[in-house]
């Protein structure tokens, strides 16, 4: 199949719309159930490609919830502790532990739950009944992935009434160098990215007072430079324990990615307040709606300021990373309330000693990757 029709484009007003291969090549792609759309293909495909470089680059099953071609979370198949089972509503009869794949939707899930209602999820790796049974339970468009068990199959077709979208992509797909959109008539073309986005090296040589970044602290900023590199720029991301706390994307001020990226990675924080894992719901209460409610809880008043501000100081030990340079420190006054201690950004700044600066004030390690990461 080198071209497959929709039902439409962005809008229902866009038609006739398809997707297809320029040189009549076959598309890499097989569509096992359902009808996707123009906008879950944009979103597949971003994601796909950012749970493969991650799966590349740290060797750890990825997953990532995708919501208007940027993630609204990302994560790494690390186990679950009882709290995250708890707070991500995976803590049931299924052993959730015994698939690394489902430990990664669950947490990519568990980063921004309220932004991922309906979204497009991507697998690095052949999806499995366990992790099949956790997206079943959610609210979302469709799921991309190099392959699908039967049983697996079986239990996503009978989604959404069996309309639920499966695509199934050629793990083994490499597109060509050149890259070409049309915009209004005029046609741009570009190179593909396909450089690392930070030489590892780079972690052994912060250019801060502080040189010292854990083998977890480099897996989190790995992933948080990953994470940027498919999301709408200006953006900036945090990361904590293979997990996107907070993804800032689409702002025009670099500022308001970080307070953006960071207020989430705050709420993602409380969400393990023993206040509000202490909270009971009523046993009929869905799932978004308990997402709703613990959203009103977390944004009202439920918690005071104090316990607030000593909460997120007592988990801090996150870190942000940034797809082009900090213009002013105010972003790093404002990564440091949120508990940030470990920053990657490309630098290039004028202003590149007074972000040192202010990382060294709060004893934050800084590292310079050069490599800009925007997206558009």
């Amino acid at each position: 199949m080198h071209e497959y029709i929709l039902k439409y484009g962005t809008n229902p007003d866009q038609k006739p719309a398809k997707i297809f291969m320029r040189d009549d090549s076959d598309l890499p792609i097989e569509i096992l159930n359902g009808r996707p759309g123009y906008i879950n293909f944009l979103d597949a495909l971003n994601s796909w490609q950012l749970v493969r470089e991650l799966r590349k680059t740290l060797n750890i099953p990825a997953a990532a919830s995708f919501k208007h071609v940027s993630p609204a979370g990302a994560a790494l198949g690390l186990k679950l502790s009882d709290t995250e089972r708890k707070i991500f509503f995976v803590d049931d009869e299924l052993d959730i532990n015994a698939s690394p794949l489902a430990c990664a939707y669950a947490r990519a899930r568990g980063t921004d739950r309220l932004s991922s209602f309906g979204d497009w999820i991507a697998l690095s790796d052949t999806c499995d009944a366990i992790t099949a049974k956790y997206i079943k339970r959610e609210v979302s468009d469709g799921v991309i992935a190099p392959d699908y068990t039967p049983e697996a199959l079986e239990i996503l077709r009978t989604k959404r009434k069996g309309g639920y979208a499966v695509v199934k992509i050629d793990a083994n797909y490499e597109p060509g160098m050149q890259e070409t959109r049309d915009v209004f008539g005029v046609t741009f073309e570009q190179s593909r990215s396909t450089e690392p986005v930070i030489d590892p090296a780079k972690f052994d040589a912060p250019i801060t007072k502080l040189h010292d970044i854990p083998e977890t602290a480099r897996r989190d900023l790995t992933l948080a430079l990953i994470t940027l590199k498919y999301t709408q720029s200006n953006s900036v991301c945090v990361t904590k324990n293979g997990q996107t706390l907070g993804v800032g994307a689409g702002q025009q001020s670099r500022l308001h990615c970080v307070k953006l990226a960071c207020d989430k990675a705050d709420l993602r924080t409380l969400r393990e307040h023993p206040k509000i894992i202490a909270h009971t719901f009523p046993a009929d209460m869905g799932r978004p709606e308990r997402d709703n409610a613990i959203s009103e809880m977390l944004t009202g008043d439920f918690l005071t300021q104090s316990e607030r501000r000593e909460f997120i100081a007592e988990n801090s030990g996150s870190s942000l990373g940034s797809d082009a340079f900090f213009p002013f420190p105010d972003s790093i006054d404002r990564a440091n309330i949120s508990g940030v201690k470990f920053v990657a950004q490309p630098g290039g700044s004028i202003r590149d000693e007074l972000v040192i600066a202010a990382c060294d004030n709060y004893g934050m390690a800084m590292v310079m990757t050069g490599k800009r990461l925007f997206h558009h």
